[in-house]
């Protein structure tokens, strides 16, 4: 178990593979050896295979932001702009998973994460409807099962972002942007949640709020933060953060040995290499 930042990170600096995007997120790594992300205002989704440039993958993409895959390997997108949840058709047409809670529109759904039973955990902040408050009249953490049931997990937090399932999948973290700090939800049997715990506090002098938010092989929490990739153990302490170029927005595990992090920070997309491998998508 790496006790510190030095034991975790391998390469000194990150380093840059693509820049000039308008503002880049929600990256995921398929294991046939490709990333994708998107650039939210461009309304694209890239597709980058190492030692090429970046192609588009998907557009229009609803302005996707959060990208995952779900177990069967189909691509699932959270759309900013069709304020929906998504997958990808064997036909290649983005197909609606979810759009409302309780009749109401959702918000913007911003990320995702996929829990080894099928269901599907989303937050809904409005970024993607500022200054419009939205209809549900709250900015929700929610459970999408299987069965298409949209389940609301908590209607308390000012600004859900980003979200990983512990390594036993007993706890649920998000993270808040605006209240600064990452929440930990401890999961039922049911997949229900109880009342949070705060696991770090990231309210420090320095730019930017957390945001993306993945785990790895030692449950380790890398969030994207003030100042850039904060390190943090399951415990909530924070081993440090590494600075890049731009404020890093998202971030991924990757590579053939997920011992690669890609970032998405702002107009660009970086990498650092890690000595503790992410875990591998479809475990």
């Amino acid at each position: 178990m790496a006790s510190s930042l030095q034991e975790i990170i391998s390469s000194p600096a990150p380093s840059t593979i693509a820049e000039g995007f308008q503002f880049t997120e929600g990256p995921v790594w398929h294991p046939e050896g490709y990333l994708l992300f998107s650039d939210i205002p461009a309304n694209t989704v890239y597709r980058y295979v190492p030692g090429e440039a970046p192609q588009p993958f998907l557009s229009p993409s609803g302005n996707s932001n959060g990208l995952t895959f779900d177990r069967s390997g189909s691509l699932i997108a959270c759309e900013h702009g069709g304020r929906r949840v998504s997958r990808m058709s064997d036909s290649g047409v983005m197909e609606t998973l979810a759009e409302q809670y309780d009749g109401k529109k959702l918000n913007s759904p911003n990320d995702i994460v996929v829990h080894s039973s099928g269901a599907i955990f989303f937050t809904d902040p409005p970024y993607g409807i500022d200054p419009d408050p939205g209809e549900q009249g709250f900015n929700g953490v929610y459970r999408l099962d299987p069965d298409g049931t949209v389940n609301l997990l908590s209607q308390n937090m000012n600004r859900p972002n980003g979200l990983a399932l512990s390594l036993d999948e007993s706890v649920l973290y998000v993270d808040d942007s605006r209240n600064r700090h990452v929440l930990a939800f401890s999961l039922d049997s049911t997949l229900g949640v109880g009342e949070p715990e705060v696991l770090v506090d990231m309210d420090v002098d320095a730019t930017g709020g957390p945001d993306g938010m993945k785990i790895d092989s030692e449950g380790n929490l890398y969030v994207t933060g003030p100042g850039g990739l904060w390190v943090i153990t399951p415990e909530g302490r924070h081993l440090g953060t590494v600075v890049f170029p731009q404020l890093p927005a998202n971030l991924c595990f990757g590579g053939p040995d997920y011992k690669t992090i890609y970032v998405t920070a702002r107009t660009g997309l970086y990498s650092i290499e890690v000595n503790v491998p992410g875990r591998a998508m479809f475990a």
